[in-house]
Parts: structure tokens; C-alpha cells; sequence
């Protein structure tokens, strides 16, 4: 057993109320894959006021406690000078946050938004603090939506405090895969920070696959003339968007990092690890740029399409009512010849005595002559005026 886990176990000895826990964790010092199962038990709701998920103390790279409340991770944080220590909390309650507000000095702001949340991603230092918050995503393929979570950063010397509002991203993931690299540890908290950051940032090359594939069979859609996709250019869009705010602000958020390294004295390969984080962002962030701008193409291609099929179909429209108005047209100006020979009809057909050419001998032709010399004056009208 290191002269390091002895003397940590020996402050445990000194505190009844960690006793147990110097027991528990002597019989199993020589045993770091044990330790590791241990380490991160399920995430998920906890009873309130029992919002700890895991909580951990860190010496030299490897795990020696795991203590069960907030109060026994102080005790055994400040009998181990030397050591880090890793709070993970799930939707704590405010006097949860009070409490680590007391004991690490963090700002009474950072504490507000953490207990809040639906925060922008931004980082804030406070002292020898930073405040982080980073907007995880998930794409849900069978609702072609993105899902986000959200996740609070405490980073202080000796500690990490971090406070999910959503089932993502899987912390327990990124415990596990840090106490599987003694190294990463031994480089601080920055570490952890930046195997945080790294699991957020590697989840989002899923959404973009997830968002490109959904834009592939937009355009489809589009060139097809499904009438329904307007409307899903318009809901991805959205998601797009929001996905464009988890996203843009990390390339400020590392750039802040990066331009502190020398000042806080951050490992060189931690920055090496931190700038590798940097370029999957900025790529991230230029392909999502690229799909707002595509789908804001679509959209115009998309009401460009509709327009001419719109200017077709009053097109068809306008050509039958001109064809329907050349019949109207055409029934009017038969109809019209074939009133004239009635009406004349009508008028010597009322056989009144004193009507004039009654008794005439020529009576007869002159009705039919003037009923023909009418309905071919008509016709020669109707003709010249395209009527007929």
C-alpha cells in the first residue's frame, strides 16, 4: 500500500463517523479494479436531498474514498491536503448548492444559475474558480429531433463539482474512463474538466450525422414536390438553431482556456488534449453553419418550386376560362341570331286586322327576307369580332 493511501486511511481513522469507510477501502487498496466497479453507481433521480450520484477523493491518480454525503467528503478533503476531489450532483436542491457554495467559496451568481439552469454554455472565472456551462446533445433519430442536456462545471485546485439537469451527458462515462488513466488525473482538475468537455464535444458528431441525413432526404422531398416538407424544413431549422447555440459559444469558451494556459500553469499535454478539443468544435461549428445556410436554400428553392407550380397551375386555369369564354362567346352570338327570326316570328305571328302588310301579297317573303337579311347582318358582326 503507498505511503499516500496509508496516510489518507490514517485521517480516516481519526474522524468515528469515517471509520467504516477506512475499512471498507483497506481491504480493497490492492484492489483498483474493485475500486473502479465502485465508482460510478447509476445515475438517475435521487430523493431530494440525496442528489450525490458519486462523490470521490483522488490521490496520485487513482481513487481511495468514496465518501457517502457532501460533510464526509469535506472531512476527508481537508485531512488530505494533496488530494482532488469529484462531487457529481443531479438536480440538487438549493440548500445542496449552499452547502458547497460554503465550503469551496464559490460566487453566489455561479450558484444562481446553477440552481436555475437553462443557461447559455459560457465560462466565468471567479478567483481561482472557473464556472462552466456546457449544452450536451443527443439526436433522437425515430422523432428526427435533438435533444439537449445541460451540465454545470465547478473547477476549483482540489475539486470538481458538477450538476446535471438532464439524463446527458453520461458523467459516469467520463469517471470511468478518468480513473482508468492515473495519468490524466495527476494532471489536476483541469483534467477532468477537460475529459468533461471532451465527452460533450464527441457527442455531437452523431447529431450532425443525424442532421445531415435528415437534410439529404429533405432535398428529396423537395425535388419530389411532397407538399408536406415546408413544414419540416422549417422544424429543422429550428433544431438546427439550437444546435448552433450549444455549439458556438465553446469555440469562445476554449479560446478563454487556451489564452490562460500559461498564466495558471495548465500541463502540456492537457493543452495539447484541450486544443485537439478546440478543432472537433470549430469543425462542428462550421458544419452546422453550413447546414443552416443549406437549409435556407432549400427553403428558397423549396418556394421557388411552389411559386411555379403555382404559376403552372393558374396558368392551366387562365387557359380554360379563355377557352370557356370563346364557348360563351359563341353559344351568345347563336343565341342572339337565333332571336331575331323568333322575335320577327312573334311579331306578324299576332294576327291583328290592322296590322300593315297583313293582307299584303308580298307579306309573306318580306318576313322571311327580313328575318334572314337580320340573322346574316348578326352573323357578319359576330364574325368580324371573332365571335364566331
Amino acid at each position: 500500500m503507498s505511503d499516500i493511501r496509508l496516510r489518507t486511511l490514517r485521517a480516516f481513522s481519526r474522524t468515528p463517523s469515517l471509520r467504516a469507510a477506512a475499512r471498507r477501502y483497506a481491504g480493497t487498496a490492492a484492489e483498483p479494479a474493485a475500486l473502479e466497479q465502485k465508482a460510478t453507481p447509476a445515475a438517475g433521480p435521487k430523493p431530494k436531498g440525496h442528489s450525490v450520484v458519486d462523490s470521490a477523493i483522488y490521490c496520485d491518480g487513482s481513487r481511495v474514498a468514496s465518501p457517502e454525503s457532501l460533510a464526509d467528503t469535506y472531512q476527508v478533503l481537508h485531512e488530505s491536503p494533496k488530494s482532488l476531489a469529484w462531487i457529481g450532483l443531479y438536480r440538487p436542491d438549493r440548500r445542496e448548492l449552499t452547502s458547497l457554495a460554503q465550503e469551496f467559496d464559490l460566487h453566489e451568481l455561479a450558484i444562481e444559475d446553477a440552481i436555475q439552469a437553462h443557461q447559455r454554455p459560457k465560462l466565468e472565472r471567479y478567483g481561482d474558480t472557473l464556472f462552466v456551462v456546457l449544452k450536451a446533445a443527443r439526436y433522437r433519430d425515430a422523432t428526427e429531433e435533438v435533444e439537449f442536456g445541460e451540465v454545470h462545471v465547478f473547477v476549483g485546485p482540489d475539486f470538481v463539482v458538477t450538476v446535471r439537469h438532464a439524463e446527458a451527458p453520461n458523467l459516469a462515462a467520463v469517471r470511468r474512463r478518468v480513473e482508468r488513466d492515473p495519468e490524466l488525473l495527476r494532471r489536476g482538475t483541469e483534467a477532468v474538466l477537460y475529459a468533461i468537455m471532451d465527452k460533450v464535444v464527441d457527442g455531437y458528431a452523431p447529431v450532425v450525422a443525424g442532421l445531415e441525413n435528415d437534410i439529404d432526404e429533405i432535398e428529396t422531398e423537395v425535388f419530389r414536390g411532397d407538399p408536406k416538407v415546408s413544414r419540416r424544413i422549417y422544424e429543422l431549422s429550428r433544431e438546427v438553431i439550437e444546435f448552433q447555440r450549444a455549439t458556438r459559444p465553446l469555440v469562445g469558451m476554449l479560446d478563454s482556456l487556451r489564452a490562460g494556459f500559461d498564466k495558471y500553469g495548465v500541463d502540456e499535454e492537457l493543452q495539447r488534449s484541450l486544443r485537439d478539443v478546440a478543432d472537433h468544435v470549430t469543425q462542428v461549428v462550421e458544419r452546422v453553419d453550413a447546414f443552416r445556410e443549406l437549409l435556407r436554400d432549400i427553403l428558397t428553392v423549396n418556394a421557388t418550386l411552389v411559386a411555379q407550380q403555382q404559376n403552372e397551375e393558374m396558368k392551366s386555369l387562365t387557359v380554360a376560362s379563355n377557352d370557356q369564354n370563346e364557348e360563351v362567346k359563341r353559344i351568345s352570338a347563336w343565341a342572339a341570331i337565333l332571336f331575331a327570326p323568333t322575335l320577327i316570328g312573334t311579331v306578324y305571328g299576332m294576327n291583328f286586322d290592322s296590322m300593315p302588310e297583313l293582307h299584303w301579297q308580298f307579306g309573306y317573303p318580306f318576313a322571311v327576307g327580313l328575318m334572314a337579311m337580320v340573322c346574316g347582318g348578326l352573323h357578319l358582326i359576330f364574325k368580324r369580332r371573332g365571335w364566331l
